[in-house]
């Protein structure tokens, strides 16, 4: 059986290369990313596509992969608004996803980017660099005791919480099912407004969808305290940029760490250090001193990507043979 994986990169082929021993699949990796520039390359006999965030799955896509033969398309990631399903649905393609890969890795990243914002210690370590051991500028604040509000607690919203709630914060949560787990642990569920009127820091843990999109724009940003810092490890298209761009100039917004970005197909996991940015926003949102971008790194750990290169192939495994995998959520269509 063969497999055509789609934006491709050097540990994407080191981990499926690994893990693809015990099933013997041929694998055949492409960097660029899936989309209708592309998808007449698939070749016949191609049974499986598995692709990443940036692919974009139109109905277009879907069409043409269907009729060169593909029966599986494989998200080796939790988040699908990059796929038209019910195109998928109609042409009789399964889809699986990695609905919760090491959830801690990503909520572990979202903490290391509040703490690099708050505590400044990206520009202390350039500093002593340079000889320059001087603490001016680097006055930060204590996370024990502040109120911390999280939207979304899934499994990498609650790995999230219980590390705020290890560091000392009040814990306040905004989700359509609320978890009796952590509600004994003291985290209090309230209304969105309510989260955001309250919180201290803001962090966000949901998945894109039509209902959410630009869920922070500047309608939600007027409830939140002046001086909020917002983190946003989930999707880009909960943020409207330009609104926070607009709220980080007037000094609403503190502090803002994001690891996604609305656009970032045409950015992330490519080297761009000799070229020219022609996207204004993320040029704009790095000039900010009191904003730190990285390039949809949260997921990027050991145990993330051996997790989502087993869970992957054991999908494709039991969909080619007619069996569906153990967990349900895995499955979309």
């Amino acid at each position: 059986m063969k497999i055509a994986f789609f934006s491709a990169k050097p540990y994407d082929k080191t981990f499926f290369n690994r893990y693809n021993e015990a099933y013997g699949f041929e694998l055949e990796f492409w960097e660029t990313h899936l989309g209708p520039h592309i998808v007449n390359a698939i070749t016949p006999g191609t049974e499986a596509v598995c692709v990443f965030v940036n692919d974009k799955l139109t109905g277009e896509v879907i069409d043409i992969m269907a009729a060169k033969g593909v029966k599986i398309i494989a998200l080796r990631c939790a988040g699908f608004n990059n796929v038209d399903l019910e195109r998928a649905k109609k042409q009789g393609i399964r889809i699986c996803r990695v609905p919760a890969y090491s959830p801690e890795a990503v909520a572990e990243h979202a903490v290391a980017m509040l703490l690099t914002l708050n505590r400044k210690t990206h520009k202390a370590y350039n500093r002593v660099r340079e000889q320059n051991f001087s603490l001016n500028g680097l006055l930060g604040f204590n996370l024990y005791g502040r109120t911390t509000g999280v939207i979304g607690t899934g499994k990498i919203g609650k790995a999230f919480i219980k590390i705020m709630l290890g560091f000392g914060c009040k814990v306040l949560a905004c989700d359509l099912y609320e978890d009796e787990t952590l509600k004994a642990e003291g985290v209090q569920y309230l209304s969105f407004d309510e989260v955001l009127n309250q919180s201290d820091i803001l962090s966000l843990h949901c998945p894109l969808n039509a209902e959410n999109h630009y869920l922070i724009n500047e309608s939600s940003i007027v409830k939140m305290k002046k001086g909020v810092t917002i983190i946003n490890t989930s999707r880009g298209g909960l943020l409207n940029t330009h609104d926070v761009i607009q709220a980080l100039k007037s000094g609403h917004i503190a502090y803002l760490g994001i690891d996604v970005y609305e656009q970032e197909e045409q950015l992330f996991f490519k080297d761009l250090s000799g070229s020219i940015i022609a996207n204004d926003e993320i040029q704009r949102l790095m000039s900010f001193p009191n904003v730190l971008v990285t390039g949809h790194q949260a997921f990027f750990t050991e145990e993330a990507l051996s997790q989502i290169a087993t869970v992957t192939l054991n999908s494709i495994d039991h969909l080619i043979k007619g069996s569906a995998p153990a967990d349900p959520s895995v499955l979309l269509v």
